[in-house]
C-alpha cells in the first residue's frame, strides 16, 4: 500500500512515513493510491467479530505488513481497552430505525478517542523500534487536544504541544487537556480562533526550521492518515449490527473539518452499502453551502454552542475534493489556491456527483437547544450539542425512512454543559474517574495568534 499527495508533486510514501507525517512536501493531503474492498460476504463475516477484531480486519491493509499481525492486534486490543462499554461503539434506538452511535465511551469522552488512541500506541511503537524522538504539534478545536495528550503523554518518544483558541473551547474541554500531568505535556492558548491555530500548526509543518537537529513534527490532526483509517472501522462496525450488507444504512455526521464524514466516504467505497452521508454542520457552514449550492466561500467565523465544529477551513475536504476532480493533483492545488478569497465553485457536472453521494443540513444555537431538550423527552437521553445537530439533520435530510439512520454521538453532554442547561435541562454530571477534574492544577500558556510567538515557545521547551 503506497500514500499519494493530492497536490500530486511529491513522492509516493509507505504506511510508516506517512504516520511519522503532516502534510506532503508538496502541501497536499496524504491519501492511499488504492482502496481495500470487501465482498458482501466478507462484511457480512464482520457481524461475528468484537470491535477489536473488526478494526483489525479494517485497518491491516492499509498497514500492509509495516506492523507484524501479532504486533498490531496487542496495538488494537491496547488501544480500545481502556473504553467504558464493552461494546466500545454502542447503538442507541432513538425511535423507528432512528439510532445514535455511542463514540464517547473512550478516555476523554469524545469520538477523537477512536483515532488517537491508536494513533498514539502506533506512533509508540514505531518510534519504539526507530529509537527516535519527535514533537507532536496539533491544533484543537475542543476534542482532538485531550484525546491527542492522553493518547500520546506516556510516551518517551515524544513532546507534545496542543494549540486550542483561547476562551472558545467548552470549560470541560480546556480543563480535560490542561490538568493532564507530564513533563512532556504542553497546552497552548492561542487569541484566535481554531482556524488560527490550524494556520500556525501547518507554517510550523512548512517550516520546521525551528526544530533542534534530529526532531521532526508529527500530526495529531486528522491531517494525519491514520486518525482517518481508524475512523473507517465503526462505520463498519454500525452498519453490520443493523443487518449490513443485506441491507443499507445512512449517517448523519457531525463535521467541522470534515475528516469524520471523509473516512464514512471511504467506508462506502470499499463496498459498505450507505444509502445516505448527511454532513451536519452548525452555523459554521461552508460545507452546506457547498453542498446546497455549490458556494465555497470563508466567512467570518461564529462561536457556537457545538465549538468543536467552529471551522471554516475544513482541512480534510482537500481529500473528497482530490476524487472528485479525478485524482487530478494540479487541478485540485489550482482550486485550494484561489479558495481562500471570494466565492468558487465547481462545475454543475462535477457539483452533481457530490450531491449523489452527500446530503447536507445547518442548524443554529436555538434549534440545537430545542432538538437536546426533544430528544431528552422522547426517550430520558441526554445528548450534546454536536450530536443534536447531527440529529436534526437527520431528520431533516432523511430520503428513506425504511433505512436505518445512525447518527454518530461525537461528545458527552457533560463536556458542553452550557448548551444542556440553555436547553432548560439538569446540567450533567461528570463520570466517575473525572470527578475532580475541577480540583485539578491547570498548566498552559497564553500566547498571541502568530506563528513566531509558538515556534519560540516549542523551542524553548524542548
Amino acid at each position: 500500500m503506497k500514500y499519494i499527495s493530492t497536490r500530486g508533486q511529491a513522492p509516493a510514501q509507505s504506511f510508516e512515513q506517512v504516520l511519522l507525517t503532516g502534510l506532503a512536501p508538496d502541501g497536499g493531503l496524504y491519501v492511499p493510491e488504492t482502496l481495500p474492498q470487501f465482498s458482501k460476504d466478507e462484511i457480512a463475516q464482520m457481524a461475528a467479530l468484537d470491535y477489536p477484531a473488526l478494526a483489525q480486519r479494517i485497518i491491516t491493509p492499509f498497514v500492509d505488513g509495516a506492523i507484524p499481525d501479532a504486533d498490531l492486534k496487542a496495538i488494537i486490543d491496547k488501544s480500545y481497552a481502556s473504553f467504558a462499554h464493552k461494546a466500545i461503539a454502542p447503538l442507541r434506538m432513538l425511535g423507528a430505525n432512528e439510532w445514535v452511535l455511542e463514540l464517547y465511551c473512550g478516555p476523554t469522552l469524545a469520538f477523537k478517542d477512536f483515532a488517537l488512541q491508536l494513533l498514539g500506541n502506533l506512533l509508540d511503537y514505531v518510534l519504539t523500534r526507530k529509537q527516535q524522538k519527535v514533537v507532536i504539534l496539533g491544533a484543537t478545536s475542543g476534542d482532538t487536544g485531550s484525546a491527542a495528550l492522553e493518547g500520546c503523554r506516556h510516551s518517551e518518544h515524544v513532546d507534545i504541544f496542543i494549540l486550542h483558541p483561547y476562551q472558545r473551547v467548552s470549560e470541560v474541554q480546556r480543563r480535560q487537556m490542561t490538568t493532564v500531568p507530564g513533563s512532556n505535556v504542553h497546552n497552548i492558548a492561542v487569541r484566535g480562533n481554531f482556524d488560527d491555530c490550524q494556520r500556525i500548526v501547518k507554517a510550523a509543518f512548512a517550516d520546521q526550521s525551528f526544530l533542534p537537529d534530529g526532531r521532526q513534527l508529527v500530526a495529531v490532526n486528522s491531517i494525519n492518515w491514520a486518525r482517518i483509517m481508524a475512523q473507517i472501522v465503526y462505520y463498519f462496525y454500525a452498519s453490520v449490527q443493523l443487518g449490513g450488507p443485506h441491507r443499507p444504512v445512512s449517517f448523519s455526521v457531525p463535521t467541522g473539518n470534515f475528516g469524520d464524514i471523509y473516512a464514512g466516504y471511504l467506508a462506502m467505497q470499499m463496498g459498505l452499502p450507505v444509502k445516505q452521508l448527511i454532513i451536519a454542520t452548525n452555523s459554521n457552514d461552508i460545507l452546506h453551502r457547498f453542498m446546497s449550492r455549490n458556494e465555497y466561500a470563508l466567512t467570518e467565523l461564529k462561536h457556537t454552542l457545538s465549538p468543536s465544529m467552529d471551522i471554516m477551513v475544513s482541512s480534510n475536504f482537500e481529500r473528497y475534493l482530490f476524487d472528485l476532480f479525478g485524482r487530478d493533483g494540479k487541478a485540485l492545488a489550482d482550486f485550494m489556491q484561489n479558495s481562500t478569497s471570494g466565492a468558487h465553485s465547481v462545475d454543475a457536472s462535477r457539483w452533481e456527483q457530490a450531491r449523489q453521494v452527500f446530503a447536507s443540513a445547518s442548524v443554529n444555537d436555538e434549534v440545537t437547544c430545542q432538538v437536546i431538550r426533544q430528544v431528552f423527552e422522547e426517550t430520558e437521553f441526554l445528548i450534546d450539542p454536536h450530536t443534536a445537530v447531527g440529529v436534526k439533520a437527520a431528520r431533516e435530510c432523511n430520503a428513506d425512512a425504511s433505512v436505518p439512520m445512525i447518527t454518530l454521538a461525537t461528545a458527552h453532554p457533560v463536556k458542553f454543559a452550557d448548551a444542556v442547561t440553555r436547553a432548560g435541562l439538569e446540567s450533567p454530571q461528570l463520570p466517575e474517574h473525572m470527578r475532580d477534574l475541577f480540583e485539578r492544577e491547570e498548566r498552559y500558556a497564553v500566547l498571541d495568534n502568530a506563528l513566531g510567538a509558538v515556534t519560540d515557545y516549542v523551542k524553548t521547551h524542548l
